[in-house]
């Protein structure tokens, strides 16, 4: 009996272990969806550059810096540095800030501020009422809420579905993770780059079962490129 009990453990364990990490690669390998219903899209709100802005088809980092600008621009330089200059060589991805009308002077110097520092065109400032700007606010279904003046210490992940991406269980709350505060780098360097990184590892596999093979190569330079930094 025994030596039946020592074969087992050394052969028959080893595949038990394997299939219950190969039945998981799919869980680990995607980010979490954190909301059934789509976040509004942006379309309608005024856009001081031709180029059309939609969550649809992008991977989006959605924030909102309120009517004092000047106040939150360490926000935005944190993430031009630790997040955008490291993805933005991935075609799809984009930076959405939604602010009130009458801060479109604030952000277009904010805007020529961050372009020494990296290629920009990817910075998307748009502008609408508070109430229009508190609208896609409440679509994101968190249980944050928008300061007075429009301004959020978070930025949201939204994939190309326009859903809102996070974590189920974040390990120093172990709550779900909906927004990642822009003021701390700790925050932006140890969740939010990991999880962007996941975003774009599924969708890489996604390209890749659909056989959209340069597309794929694309995302594997811009990937090595990514890791590099």
């Amino acid at each position: 009996m025994k030596k039946y009990i020592v074969l087992a453990v050394l052969f028959i364990l080893p595949i038990v272990v394997y299939m219950f990490f190969a039945s998981g690669v799919n869980n680990f390998g995607k980010l979490p969806t954190l909301t059934t219903e789509q976040v509004q899209d942006v379309t309608a709100f005024t856009n001081p550059n031709p180029k059309a802005v939609s969550f649809k088809g992008k991977i989006s980092v959605l924030g909102f810096l309120g009517e004092d600008v000047n106040s939150k621009k360490l926000n935005a330089f944190n993430l031009n540095q630790k997040i955008y200059k490291r993805f933005n060589g991935f075609k799809d991805f984009q930076f959405v800030f939604l602010l009130p009308f009458g801060t479109e002077q604030a952000a277009d110097s904010l805007k020529k501020e961050l372009s020494p520092l990296a290629d920009v065109s990817n910075w998307h400032f748009l502008f609408d009422s508070k109430e229009n700007i508190e609208t896609v606010f409440n679509s994101l279904q968190t249980p944050f809420t928008l300061s007075d003046t429009g301004y959020s210490p978070y930025v949201f992940i939204i994939d190309k579905d326009e859903k809102l991406r996070g974590r189920v269980k974040d390990d120093d709350t172990k709550r779900e993770l909906y927004g990642y505060d822009a003021t701390s780098v700790a925050v932006l360097n140890n969740k939010m780059i990991d999880d962007i990184k996941v975003l774009l590892a599924e969708y890489r596999l996604a390209l890749k079962k659909n056989g959209k093979s340069k597309d794929r190569d694309s995302y594997l330079k811009y990937n090595k490129n990514s890791d590099e930094k």
